[in-house]
């Protein structure tokens, strides 16, 4: 009886922190990410006050919280948009992955990691937050921005990717054979093509079978599908997040609308939990041995996240400007890559690879904001800098044609709408 009281009042002060720091990142509009994620430092392993009693619970709602995420990602894309972006985007999904995965690898190998490591820690480094930037982009009022498609098209082949990534890290983590992997690797594959083509072609029978005019039957059930088809993909090893992911997927129309607006408050509160329950196993004294590798790893894939966004941008046709705002708004890395490290940190692959991942987040969820909103009038600023130490550079420099700087505005106007 005594542990049961000590339980409720452990969690719920829990749930009550939360909420308030929730209420502080509201009143200086930014991400809540952060200070969940400060939180669980505080009160895990090493932290001001450690959690005993509840630990457990929040485990199992930590992975609850990782399913709604995936689950609430999948009920934001049609299958045909996720095809159609595939076929017309899968350039600039390639470019981001190379630019962005590759230094997260690469630093992997130099501290001595190991592939698996590097595989993990590749991963972090590539997955934009949708959440934090769909945010950004509303608070900054871009949503109607031309720019605005070409980023949401590398959001939306990130988490596509994500059904592929995912076994094949969780593959790895659990040591399987290289046959045993390739066989997971085709299970997940083969699954994600089959819920593609029968949400393509049958999506409206899949959810006029899941369809319910009473609230609490519908969200009973597509919560009860979500976690027996993530369990069942999570006993394939292909990842319970991916299983969640595709039952999103599979449901569109009324009843992803209405399973969405059900499904957000479970999902805020599960998801806040999983960031605490991801401090919580970190050791804050684990942490400034690996902050410079940490802001050198911000630092570099800042810089590719905005060169990704601006290549696409441009290769969408958007004037100059509108490519900066489409590569500072990509900056920001938050649930994804977090969940990519709880995966490594659970499976105790490397003790630092979860300290490094917690620092590389904060420092760029709180960065992420600031690059989306301050890239295009710095490099604005510095592109016009140069063309007038250019103009004034000489007889030898050539004449500035008449307009030529109206041009620049001009393209701003037509990235716009």
């Amino acid at each position: 009886m005594h542990s049961s009281a000590v339980f409720l009042i452990e969690f719920g002060c829990l749930i009550l922190g939360l909420g308030l720091l929730g209420r502080l990142a509201g009143r200086f509009s930014f991400s809540p990410i952060p200070l969940y994620l400060l939180a669980g430092l505080a009160f895990g392993e090493g932290g001001l006050l450690p959690m005993v009693a509840s630990e457990d619970f929040v485990a199992i709602g930590a992975e609850i919280g990782v399913i709604l995420l995936l689950l609430m990602l999948g009920l934001e894309y049609t299958a045909t948009d996720l095809v159609s972006n595939l076929r017309t985007h899968y350039p600039a999904g390639i470019v981001d992955a190379v630019l962005n995965a590759l230094p997260g690898a690469v630093l992997a190998l130099l501290l001595g990691w190991g592939p698996v490591a590097a595989v993990v820690l590749a991963g972090v480094t590539w997955v934009s937050s949708s959440g934090v930037i769909a945010r950004v982009l509303g608070e900054l009022g871009r949503l109607g921005n031309r720019e605005t498609p070409a980023i949401l098209s590398i959001l939306v082949l990130e988490d596509l990717s994500m059904a592929v990534y995912l076994p094949i890290v969780t593959a790895l983590l659990a040591g399987v054979g290289l046959a045993a992997g390739a066989v997971t690797l085709a299970i997940a594959l083969g699954v994600a093509t089959l819920v593609l083509v029968l949400a393509v072609r049958y999506g409206r029978h899949v959810s006029r079978f899941v369809s319910s005019d009473d609230p609490e039957k519908l969200l009973l059930v597509v919560l009860g599908v979500t976690l027996v088809v993530a369990g069942l993909a999570q006993q394939l090893q292909v990842s319970a997040a991916v299983g969640a992911f595709l039952v999103g997927i599979a449901l569109s129309g009324e009843v992803a609308e209405g399973a969405t607006s059900l499904l957000a408050p479970l999902r805020d509160l599960f998801a806040a939990v999983f960031f605490v329950f991801f401090g919580l196993h970190t050791d804050p004294a684990s942490i400034p041995p690996v902050l410079l590798p940490a802001l050198a790893l911000a630092a570099v894939t800042t810089a590719t996240k905005i060169a990704t966004g601006y290549w696409a941008a441009r290769r969408a046709g958007i004037g100059p400007k509108g490519r900066w705002r489409a590569g500072g708004t990509l900056v920001a890395r938050g649930e994804f890559s977090i969940v990519i490290a709880g995966l490594a940190v659970t499976s105790g692959i490397e003790p630092s690879l979860g300290p490094l991942a917690t620092a590389y987040v904060l420092i760029l969820v709180l960065l992420g904001p600031l690059t989306a909103r301050y890239t295009e009038p710095v490099a604005t600023g510095l592109t016009g800098r140069l063309r007038r130490k250019r103009s004034t550079s000489g007889a030898a420099s050539a004449p500035v044609p008449p307009g030529a700087h109206e041009s620049i505005d001009d393209q701003d106007i037509v990235g716009r709408t």
